[in-house]
Formats: C-alpha cells, structure tokens, sequence
C-alpha cells in the first residue's frame, strides 16, 4: 500500500479504515460509535426514566477497551479509565449504561446465553453501589482473570517491552509501514517547534521523576494510525529523547491526539474548559488521576491536542471470549472501578443522594436498577440492527 504523505491523502483511508473495524464485530461496532450511542439512547423509551445524577465529570464513553491498568509514573499501577476524549460533567447514569451495552455485547460476541447478560447487569449495579459505600469493605471486588492478568503483565513491563510492541524494536525510531506513516514538512516543522517551545519543555520535564535541568528533543515522528472512533482526527506518535546531567538519555513514546467537541450530552450548567485538549486533561485529572497526571494540552498549530506519554505498564483489557464466570466477574469488577472514579468527585450528601438514586431495583426480576437493565436491553437490540446495516452498506461498497 502506498503510504500517504498528506491529510487529504489520509483521510479516505483512514475512513476505509475506520469502515472496517466496525465491520469485523458488533462490539466493535459499537465501540466505535459513540455519537450514534447518544442518539438512540436519548429515542429509547428507557431514556425518560433516567435518574439525574450528580454533575460530575463522566468518561463519556465508557466501554470495556477503555478500561484497563494505568501507571502513575512512581511504579504504581492501578486499573482506572484511560481514554477520556469524551469526557464531560454529566450524567454518571450514562457511563453505566455504556459499559452495560459493552459487556452484554462482549457477552453476546462470546456466544454466552442472555441469562449471564441479566447477571452481568445485576453484578454491574452490586459493584457500583459498592464503590458508592460510606466506608467500603476493605477487600475490593475479586478481579476477574482478565484483569489479573492484565495487572501482572503491567507490572513487569519495561522501555524495551513497550517499544518492542507500539514501534517493533529498542531504537528509537519509529518504522513507517501499516500503522505509522510518514509526515510531510509541515507536520514535522510544527512538532519540532511543539517541544522546541520553553514552556512545553518545561511541562515535559515536570512529569519526570528525576530532579534538575535536563535537553529535551524530538528524535522521530510519524502519523498514527490507531483507534477507531478517533480515525480521521490528527495523530501522531512522537519519540523523545531526555538526556539528564549525567549524560544518559532516556527516551519517551509520546501519543499526540487531537481534541475536539464531545458527543456526550453535558448537565446544562457545566462548567468546562473551552478548549477540547484542556477539557480532555481536567476530566482525566478528575476521572483517573494515574492517566490525568501525565498529560498535557497544546496547540498544533490551529488544532487542540493533548499529549500523553505512554508508560509500558499502560494496557488495555483484551477480551476475545469470556466464559460465564469470567463476565459476571468482569462486570462487577469494571463497574466498581467506574463507580471509583465517580465517587471521589462526590461530597457526603450526593453520594447518599445518588445511592437512594439507585436504590430501585427489581426490573422485570432483574435485581439491578429497571432503567439500566431497559436502556442496556433496548440500546443492545437497536445496535444489533444497525451494526447488520452497517455490514451491509460495507459489502456492498465492497463489491462496488
């Protein structure tokens, strides 16, 4: 495949790209359709019925890939959200519902029976109003063996793991093939003078550990072509060398993503950051501190970007079939940990206010909240429908 050089030239292939991923899986199908999520949540007659949760910040889009073991950049690992493009002051009712449809399609992908999806919802409800708790038991949920072992392999992980899996090898250059691509003088101009600027320096330098003045420079770039949803925005992958007083240089993988506006509805009187990149940053803060605490917003140019650089014990949660066990699991599990993130944003009374929210339960003989089980249900049947679609449209402009 020729690689393209431009964005006019990236922007058909990134879209091809994007057409696909959607096409290989329901749950893909549905991970990459965010603003779509948002559009038939709020038709679902389930949608009236929502509970009005205290405004604070929300993931936004909050499935299972967006979960996973975070470093803290001290050797600490914990699994906390770790995409936060659409973060907003919202609605925590919605971060339930899509992780919900994201587990009982995960389920459904797995060829488990609908009763396990009934458990996972009823596990979900257990596992955020434990987290929700005045003073909850000091043993957390039981991870799940996926997370188990996410959690372990992070911990063992070092540079040359994370370069050898995101660039192929130990050198510091990024390779151009299938999912880095070359960029043109323009691009490489503008990054230069990104860490070339005192400030951003600065800022870099802030999030290292080690103490003292230290030269930061930009080794390689490429355009990255990675994710689904955010296929067709700026992105890139940068590495940069730090090389502290005693001469021995460390190098950085550095994510640089573009922001733009959130599809998740925000509460009306939400007071937010203007700017995408700075919004994306304080919702990190606020949501997954492990993550929200090595990023950075910038400009490129006219375009708002946030950077993160990548810790080798950062790690998604790979699912490829789920047993019974293991998603009943899961779903409580994933569930407290976005019910974490929540409530260390909530004082005494929004928590005691949100729970007694919650406190509804019996829905159909399901023990979990009756619109969360309904919206899960009704979102799962109409994704259903339109991920066929979706796989239709994409045969056909296949074979045309």
């Amino acid at each position: 495949m020729k690689q393209p050089r431009s964005l006019d030239d990236r922007l058909p292939l990134l879209r091809a790209a994007r057409e696909l991923k959607m096409a290989r899986s329901a749950h893909a199908y549905v991970r990459g359709n965010t603003a779509k999520f948002y559009e038939w949540l709020g038709q679902s007659p389930a949608a009236a019925r929502l509970p009005a949760g205290p405004a604070i910040w929300i993931c936004g889009d909050c499935h299972l890939g967006n979960l996973g073991p975070l470093s803290d950049g001290q050797g600490n690992v914990e699994v906390q959200i770790r995409d936060l493009d659409q973060a907003v002051i919202g609605n925590p009712a919605h971060d339930l519902i899509r992780l919900g449809l994201s587990l009982a399609t995960a389920a459904r992908g797995s060829d488990l029976p609908g009763v396990t999806t009934a458990h996972m919802i009823e596990q979900m409800a257990d596992g955020y109003e434990f987290a929700l708790r005045e003073r909850a038991p000091d043993e957390p949920p039981e991870e799940p063996a996926v997370v188990r072992l996410a959690r372990r392999r992070a911990l063992g992980r070092k540079w040359r793991h994370l370069a050898k899996e995101r660039i192929g090898d130990t050198d510091p250059t990024i390779p151009l093939g299938k999912k880095f691509w070359p960029i043109d003088t323009k691009e490489r101009t503008a990054l230069i003078a990104l860490f070339e600027d005192p400030e951003m320096r600065r800022r870099i330098l802030a999030l290292d550990p080690r103490e003292g003045d230290c030269n930061v420079r930009l080794v390689d770039a490429a355009y990255w072509m990675k994710g689904c949803s955010s296929l067709g925005l700026l992105r890139y992958a940068a590495v940069l060398e730090i090389e502290h007083k005693d001469g021995k240089p460390d190098f950085a993988l550095v994510d640089i993503k573009q922001a733009i506006a959130s599809v998740a509805p925000a509460d009306p009187g939400a007071d937010m950051p203007a700017d995408p990149a700075e919004r994306v940053v304080a919702g990190a803060r606020a949501l997954s501190p492990h993550l929200g605490e090595r990023m950075i917003a910038a400009r490129l140019g006219r375009r708002s970007v946030f950077l993160r650089e990548l810790a080798p014990q950062d790690l998604k949660i790979e699912v490829d079939q789920f047993t019974q066990g293991q998603a009943v699991r899961a779903a409580r599990y994933l569930a407290a940990v976005v019910g974490k993130a929540h409530t260390r944003q909530m004082d005494r009374t929004q928590r005691a206010a949100w729970r007694k929210a919650l406190a509804a339960r019996r829905a159909n003989g399901i023990d979990a909240p009756s619109w969360l089980w309904e919206s899960v249900v009704d979102l799962a049947g109409t994704h259903e429908v339109g991920y066929l679609e979706h796989c239709r449209r994409y045969a056909l402009a296949a074979n045309g």
